[in-house]
């Protein structure tokens, strides 16, 4: 009688190693919260304690994230804390959510004033990342960029705000690292012209986009800044290039001011 061995299916396989990992993010999440409940740092066993999980457990878990910087040994031995990578990270966190939360009425009402789009963006790298805008069907423009989408720094009206704000070496390792490609006729090619137009952004308080990433649009753009008085985001107004007006300048600067208080940040504490 021929015996038939039995192979376990790779679907099944999958569910386990999907079941384990699962496991161990909700023992991570154990761990930290653990940790949050107390300032001072935490001994293996006080965690195996209150988490309920075998020592061994914990310690491997600590181990790496320990290694990914979420967790920090303490100054005793066998003992730990929340890591400086949380911070980090929360700091992404809020200030981009939190000025999400503060722009959204504003750049509805600048948007009002104007009948054109209006684009919150921050800085990501050697890019800006949109991540709201206000905009209707009148604005006669076809929204380029979307929610999420990215561009250079120097070819945007916000980009340009916050190389401005950049240390001038720091900017020509920029234009080193991305060689200033440009998408237009109008892209600013060269570092010695981009130099110039970054000392007319910090001279006038606001950054300007003549068609340099996308031919018939036009931007405007002011600077947000936090209760800290650091440059967290672009306050953009894009526009037909025949469309765009220098009135909407003290608007968009005022807006810009609105959302930067509503994060706190007054005006005896910078620009």
């Amino acid at each position: 009688m021929q015996r038939t061995m039995h192979v376990p299916s790779t679907s099944s396989e999958a569910a386990v190693r999907e079941k384990t990992a699962i496991q161990v993010i909700e023992r991570m999440m154990k761990l930290l919260d653990a940790l949050a409940q107390r300032s001072e740092a935490v001994s293996l066993k006080e965690l195996s304690l209150s988490t309920h999980l075998h020592p061994s457990t914990a310690h491997r878990i600590l181990h790496d994230m320990v290694v990914g910087r979420f967790v920090d040994r303490g100054e005793t031995a066998g003992t730990y804390r929340l890591g400086m990578r949380l911070l980090e990270l929360g700091n992404l966190v809020k200030a981009r959510l939190s000025v999400r939360e503060a722009a959204m009425e504003p750049m509805r009402d600048l948007h009002r004033k104007t009948g054109q789009t209006v684009n919150l963006s921050v800085r990501q790298g050697d890019e800006i990342v949109y991540i709201d805008r206000a905009y209707s069907e009148r604005s006669g423009m076809q929204v380029v960029r979307a929610i999420g989408g990215r561009a250079p720094l120097h070819l945007t009206s916000s980009g340009k705000l916050f190389l401005a704000h950049d240390d001038p070496r720091v900017v020509r390792s920029y234009a080193t690292r991305t060689g200033l490609a440009g998408h237009t006729r109008n892209s600013i090619t060269d570092l010695a012209k981009l130099e110039r137009e970054l000392s007319l952004v910090r001279a006038r308080g606001y950054a300007r986009d003549n068609e340099e990433l996308e031919l018939g649009v036009r931007c405007i753009a002011a600077s947000i800044r936090d209760d800290s008085g650091r440059l967290v985001a672009g306050l953009s107004v894009s526009a037909p290039a025949e469309r765009m007006h220098d009135e909407w300048i003290e608007d968009l600067l005022t807006t810009a001011g609105r959302i930067s208080a509503g994060l706190g940040h007054s005006r005896a504490d910078g620009p």
